[in-house]
């Protein structure tokens, strides 16, 4: 585990320091070129971070040849921009850290789950604009991702958001303003890094609108993306181990991530 922001701590959350953000390194120690790495958001609604989404990602992603980092964002109780802060910083440090760690600065992405899809929907629409630290090295590189991909992820804080992950990232009665401002279909520019998303058409949980309206924001914009929606599996489920098509998700993303030189 690896603090994001050595020289600062952080109220302990919990017995395990769930206050202090922090990424854990999957690094492919066997590979003398650089490779690609892809940093893992868990998802859990603002409130946790699903172990599910978390190490077996990483540990699918160093198959395919691809080193990997969990992030530990932090969640409730903090709220909006915190969990952006730190989505920024995990991905600066990488950059800064990437001739130590044998990863090509250049070719660095970010792949959320459900409300980890959420922070990494708004790190592909919102990044570069919080404030940097003046004198700190690792805030002068670029925190926009190369590349993102999302799992059943929260797209809107609309009609069709999860209330939860809503009612924690942002409060009660948020501004109408900064609602439109995180839902990020309406905030894709053609700068938005090439997106893969899939989702569950019966998710109940986090509705199928949020990847098809995140889909249809990235074709106006001309930004390469891949979708798949699959007729089962519900909401959460990782690799997706128990729906035969579901499952289908890290081939199909194994394919996208080659075609972008991500992996061989």
């Amino acid at each position: 585990m690896i603090e994001l922001w050595s020289n600062q701590t952080y109220p302990d959350m919990g017995p395990d320091n769930e206050g202090c953000p922090s990424i854990t390194p999957y690094l492919l120690e066997d590979r003398t070129d650089p490779t690609a790495a892809v940093i893992v958001f868990p998802g859990g609604g603002y409130a946790r971070r699903a172990p599910h989404e978390a190490e077996p990602i990483a540990r699918w992603l160093n198959s395919i040849g691809i080193s990997a980092f969990v992030l530990n964002y932090r969640v409730a109780p903090y709220k909006h921009p915190v969990p952006l802060g730190d989505a920024e910083r995990a991905v600066r440090l990488v950059r800064h850290r990437a001739a130590e760690w044998n990863v090509d600065p250049k070719r660095i992405g970010v792949l959320g789950f459900s409300a980890g899809g959420h922070l990494a929907a708004t790190l592909a629409t919102h990044y570069d604009q919080m404030k940097r630290a003046v004198g700190d090295p690792i805030d002068h590189h670029s925190s926009r991702p190369d590349l993102v991909i999302l799992a059943y992820a929260v797209i809107t804080l609309g009609e069709f958001t999860h209330a939860g992950s809503r009612d924690l990232l942002l409060g009660e009665n948020p501004d109408p303003q900064l609602i439109r401002s995180l839902s990020n279909e309406t905030q894709v520019t053609a700068d938005t890094p090439p997106t893969f998303l899939w989702h569950n058409a019966d998710d109940l949980a986090v509705p199928v609108e949020n990847s098809l309206h995140f889909a249809e924001a990235l074709s106006k914009h001309k930004v390469p993306f891949s979708l798949h929606v699959f007729p089962q599996g519900g909401h959460g489920v990782g690799m997706a181990f128990d729906f035969a098509e579901a499952s289908q998700w890290t081939s199909l993303c194994e394919t996208w991530l080659k075609e972008r030189a991500f992996t061989r």
